[in-house]
């Protein structure tokens, strides 16, 4: 038996942020050379009342909304997320009620950001093999642009928010997932965090103190901080030797998968994982220009919008690789 992705559906922010309107409210931008970098040309902002959960619950609309599939029968839900609505409950319970649910089904958040997707359907494939769960509605959401200072040009024109969601279920046919890899590297947590805001350093007047970097950059230590040379270095030197490994222990080589859907990082990052691995570009999906690096969410929008357009097919041997806050990593082999 292997557990399968049956279905996913997505939501984004009716905001749009274009990077024309970055250059006006900065002029001193270059966002031409920061489109050539990061691929992105818009990305779509959260509301000021506007949450991750409220993001995920749209996209479980748009899910359940199709007919196929019965929210009654779902008996798990797991939601991915570092922008929750509360300290507690957990947006998996405010789903869960939103849904309104059987009292029958187990529910909780975990705290991961862009290899989440990864890490949450290894969960969900545990959960369901080990016979806790049949149908498992995975959500992921984020709304980083609530933790991104308007002046840091570093982390504010890469990142855009939005949910999804993705409901997994057992299957005995040939399809679902077939492996995975994960990794973890905490000692180089503070390359890609936000200081202030938790039980270590509340909140407070001195950590909303902006300063300014060697790059112009502004930010407080109420903000995300990102050293993006220095997780786009760690990526290089880990994520490239993790799907050779993955690769090698089922006896594939980088020819033998259809396509590479990779967090969508950078086109920088991207451009450097198909140099590093050596892949035929034409395998590798690209999904930044119009929505820029929505974390934990990147992924299966990707696989979404890649099955609606066509250029990924059921049946097709997959490999996804997601990486960052962590610093962590995975990659999976999914036969859609």
């Amino acid at each position: 038996m292997k557990v399968k992705i049956t279905d996913i559906e997505f939501h984004l922010p009716e905001k749009i942020v274009t990077n024309n309107d970055l250059h006006e409210e900065n002029p001193d931008w270059d966002m031409k050379n920061v489109e050539v970098k990061s691929g992105v040309v818009q990305r779509h902002i959260a509301a000021e009342d506007e949450t991750a959960f409220d993001l995920a619950a749209k996209a479980a609309d748009k899910l359940f909304s199709t007919g196929k599939h019965d929210k009654h029968e779902v008996d798990a839900i797991i939601f991915c997320t570092q922008s929750p609505d509360y300290i507690m409950p957990s947006n998996a319970f405010l789903l869960h009620e939103y849904l309104d649910l059987k009292d029958e089904v187990l529910a909780f958040d975990f705290n991961l950001a862009c290899s989440g997707y990864v890490y949450g359907l290894t969960i969900a494939r545990s959960l369901i093999l080990s016979g806790t769960a049949k149908n498992i509605l995975f959500a992921t959401g984020d709304t980083y642009s609530k933790y991104i200072n308007k002046r840091d040009r570093s982390t504010r024109v890469l990142f855009g928010d939005g949910a999804a969601v993705s409901l997994l279920t057992a299957s005995s046919a040939d399809e679902g997932i077939i492996d995975v890899m994960l990794a973890t590297s905490g000692k180089h947590h503070q390359k890609f965090y936000v200081p202030a805001g938790g039980c270590r350093l509340p909140f407070s007047t001195e950590t909303a103190m902006e300063e300014k970097d060697l790059s112009n950059n502004v930010r407080s230590k109420n903000d995300i901080y990102m050293d993006g040379m220095g997780v786009w270095s760690f990526i290089q030197s880990t994520v490239p030797k993790q799907i050779r490994a993955l690769l090698k222990r089922n006896s594939l080589g980088v020819d033998d998968i259809d396509h590479y859907v990779f967090h969508q990082a950078s086109k920088l990052t991207l451009d450097s994982l198909v140099k590093a691995l050596r892949l035929n570009p034409d395998k590798v999906y690209v999904d930044l220009a119009d929505t820029g690096n929505l974390v934990s969410t990147s992924i299966p929008v990707a696989l979404k919008k890649a099955l609606i357009a066509g250029e990924i097919s059921h049946g097709s041997t997959i490999l996804i690789s997601g990486f960052g806050v962590g610093l962590s990593w995975g990659s999976m082999l999914i036969k859609l």
